[in-house]
Order: structure tokens, then C-alpha cells, then sequence
């Protein structure tokens, strides 16, 4: 569970967190298995991931709920027209029928670095399973995990279940892997999160994710409790706003995303956050290794 970044006198601070956007997509396609690899192996504090259900009820890393036309291609090998996408309901499709479609070989117009990898949305467990078996660079701590259930009520019953039963799947795979002592569930829905709190307590770290035209302390309102961590969209960071955060919620801690120019890298930095999420977490390594 992520702490303010303060330290007792006389004790070095610690390092922001390095926290591996979908794995790292900048370097390798979103939320694939060859992605979350690489970027455990480049040394990432936290992987971050996305998570959705399918048809039978498998609990699938993926952002969009559906089968992105920019991302994938269809069980036949076949491009996906962008107005047909939504059509491609994951929800609706058994997990067999999910992982015959190839969603890593397509070129990504907007992450020029990234190295196409033929690969499927895989299950979270699978996810899980491989990254747990990897051995850690030196001097690192053991891996945790940010898990995001992609949840809001107009999609309830349409592009996944409701709350309780998103959560509830969610948790058996994390109990099932032995991770959650080292895994904070996100979600912008605030609905998911006071189930989570009222269900498990403080025994999973739980982070508001929140987007820039949402006030933060009216946003923590809105929950009904002080999460353990608050992720705002970069831009909306301000000295301000960390300050009248630091004041309302102490211990609170900060990770804003998602954040990919070294300029803005420094700029979080300097304001103390308690990680940064990036698509290049090889850029923030970096800079970080020159801090340690």
C-alpha cells in the first residue's frame, strides 16, 4: 500500500514509484502479456492493467470493453472498421472466441516506438501467473500491481456486471494468485470502490482515479471515504492542488497519470508525488536512476 513520500528526519526519501502503464505502451502493444514482460523486466515498481469480463464470465486485461478497431484484428486475421468495433463486445463473446483475435501486431500511429508483438488479450490470471515466475532486477521490490475494472453505470448489464459481481470476480483471481497484499484496485467508478472498502476494510489498497475536470477534494466527497491512493490526470497536478490534498488528506497517496514527457516527469517530481503511471517507464528509470 502506497504512504506519503515523507520520511522520519535523517531518513533518504524514497523514490517515487515507477508504475508501467498497460504494461509499457509506448514499447510494446497495450495490456499483452510480451508488454507487462518487458516492462517487469525493465525493473517497473507497479504494472498497471485494465480488466473487463467476458461472456463466460473470464475476467480479461483489456481497456476498451470491446475489440478496438486501431488495436485489433478479428478471429479471421481481418482489420476491424472503427464503426463496427462496439459490435465486438467482449462481454458478449466467450474468452475462446477472444483470444483467436490477434490485438499486438497492428502498428500504433501515436506510440512510434512501440515493437508490434502478434499477441491476445490475455486472462488476468495468466497475466498473474507469468509475472509472478519472473525474477526481479537487483535491488528491486517484490512486484505490485494496479488492476483498473473498467466499470460505469451506463455499461452495466451492457458491457460488463454490475459492481458486485465485477468485484467479486476480480478479487477471486487476485486471492487466487496471492497478490492482493501487493495489488491497489483503481477505478474512476465510485460505486466499485465503496463496495471494496465496505467488503475487505484496509486489506486492499484502493485508488480514485479521476479525470482533469473533476475538483479532487469534490471527487473524494463524492467516494465517502479517503482512499489510499488518488490518480489524477497529470495535467490537472498543480502545487496548489497537491498542497490542499497534503492539508484534506494526509496519507493520501499521489499518482498521477499518465505521464510521458521527461519535462512533465521532472515537474511531478519536484512536487513530491508518490509515483508517476507512463507508457515509457524506461524515461522515468532513468531519470529516477540519476536521483537515487
Amino acid at each position: 500500500m502506497l504512504t506519503a513520500n515523507r520520511p522520519p528526519n535523517g531518513v533518504a526519501p524514497r523514490l517515487p514509484e515507477v508504475h508501467g502503464h498497460r504494461g509499457c505502451r509506448g514499447l510494446f502493444p497495450e495490456n499483452t502479456l510480451p508488454g507487462f514482460l518487458h516492462a517487469a523486466a525493465l525493473g517497473v515498481d507497479v504494472l498497471e492493467m485494465d480488466v473487463v469480463i467476458s461472456a463466460d464470465q473470464q475476467v480479461v486485461v483489456s481497456h476498451d470493453p470491446w475489440l478496438a478497431a486501431h488495436l485489433c484484428r478479428n478471429a479471421e486475421g481481418l482489420r476491424i472498421a472503427s464503426a463496427q468495433e462496439r459490435k465486438h463486445n467482449l462481454y458478449h463473446m466467450p474468452y475462446a472466441a477472444i483470444r483467436q483475435c490477434d490485438c499486438g501486431s497492428c502498428p500504433n500511429p501515436d506510440f512510434p516506438l512501440q515493437q508490434p508483438a502478434a499477441a491476445p488479450k490475455p486472462l488476468l490470471r495468466e497475466v498473474l501467473a507469468a509475472t509472478e515466475r519472473l525474477p526481479r532486477p537487483p535491488r528491486c521490490k517484490p512486484l505490485r500491481y494496479s488492476v483498473e475494472i473498467k466499470c460505469t453505470p451506463a455499461g452495466d448489464h451492457l458491457y460488463h456486471p454490475e459492481p458486485a459481481q465485477f468485484l467479486a470476480l476480480v478479487l477471486a483471481e487476485l486471492v487466487a494468485a496471492g497478490v492482493v497484499p501487493r495489488t491497489t484496485l483503481l477505478c474512476f467508478d465510485p460505486r466499485v470502490l465503496r463496495l471494496a472498502r465496505a467488503q475487505l476494510g484496509s486489506s486492499l489498497s484502493l485508488c480514485l482515479l479521476s479525470e482533469s475536470s473533476q475538483p479532487w477534494p469534490a471527487a473524494v466527497i463524492e467516494l465517502g471515504f479517503q482512499p489510499d491512493v488518488f490518480g489524477p490526470n497529470y495535467e490537472s497536478v498543480t502545487p496548489t492542488a497537491v498542497a490542499e490534498l497534503r492539508r484534506l488528506y494526509p496519507g493520501t497517496g499521489l499518482v498521477p497519470w499518465t505521464v510521458n514527457n521527461p519535462v512533465d516527469m521532472q515537474r511531478l517530481l519536484s512536487m513530491g508525488v508518490e509515483g508517476l503511471t507512463t507508457d515509457y517507464p524506461d524515461r522515468l528509470l532513468a531519470i529516477l536512476a540519476l536521483r537515487a
